[in-house]
């Protein structure tokens, strides 16, 4: 099933959905209208129980350069922009489906946040990442609450209130991408990586994903606490069952 919107094509084949940000002339910024159908999207798929992976991809020569600053300038932008972008990212970042992004060109602020609520970055080495917002005199959004959790606060704070941009090779050693990929062979190598984290992709790797959101905001007990309830979950899954199964008979398990 393939669905045309303004500003991004969205797709689900089987388990997996995919978002295309579609304003390649625009390097994929994005408008009022793009942050309505980002946040329908986003909402859409959180709630398909169907879906188990979400790739997000930009088209032409970025992924995306984030708020259309055109736009901006014209009074084109409201307020509640902001509200409608925080909430789609949220969705990415909490939802029960593993989400991925692929990354050339420019992931420049609103883009640079978009991956940042992704679970894995995959890069391009010369593409290129920084939250310029100082340069406009805005802040760059929740990216001030997600990057430093990344890359440490010393080098968020560098990045942030200096507006400057690393490339992937860079992001990779900071800890900003977890994989690159090579320019001239990007979404082969891409599918790859999504294959191998496909295989992985069981429910308890979706539950430790609920864990991992949790990692800075809970005290011990209450983590302790989640932890022992969602690893009863795990445990009484099928997935579960079936990897005990294979582990017995020396296979790989195939995920419901």
């Amino acid at each position: 099933m393939t669905s045309r919107y303004d500003t991004l094509l969205y797709e689900k084949k089987g388990a997996r959905a995919n978002i295309t940000l579609n304003r390649p002339e625009l390097l994929n910024a994005v408008a009022m209208n793009g942050v309505i159908e980002l946040h329908s999207v986003a909402k859409l798929i959180a709630e398909d129980n169907d879906i188990r992976m979400v790739t997000i991809n930009g088209a032409g020569r970025a992924f995306s350069t984030g708020i259309d600053l055109k736009d901006l300038s014209n009074g084109k932008i409201d307020n509640s922009y902001y509200d409608l972008w925080d909430q789609a990212l949220r969705h990415f970042e909490v939802m029960e489906k593993l989400v991925i992004c692929r990354i050339h060109g420019y992931a420049l602020g609103g883009g640079l946040q978009l991956a940042l609520a992704a679970d894995i970055r995959v890069c391009t080495p010369c593409a290129k990442l920084g939250l310029p917002a100082i340069k406009e005199g805005l802040i760059p959004g929740l990216g001030t609450l997600r990057l430093a959790r990344y890359i440490g606060v010393g080098r968020a704070k560098r990045l942030i209130i200096s507006g400057e941009m690393v490339d992937g090779e860079e992001g990779e050693k900071i800890g900003l991408v977890d994989y690159l990929v090579s320019p001239n062979n990007t979404k082969k190598e891409f599918e790859v990586i999504v294959d191998k984290l496909a295989s992985l992709n069981s429910h308890g790797c979706r539950l430790s994903k609920q864990m991992l959101a949790h990692c800075f905001d809970l005290d011990f007990d209450n983590f302790f606490s989640l932890y022992k309830s969602l690893q009863a979950d795990a445990t009484s899954s099928a997935d579960f069952k079936e990897a005990m199964s294979a582990y017995k008979e020396k296979r790989t398990p195939v995920w419901s």
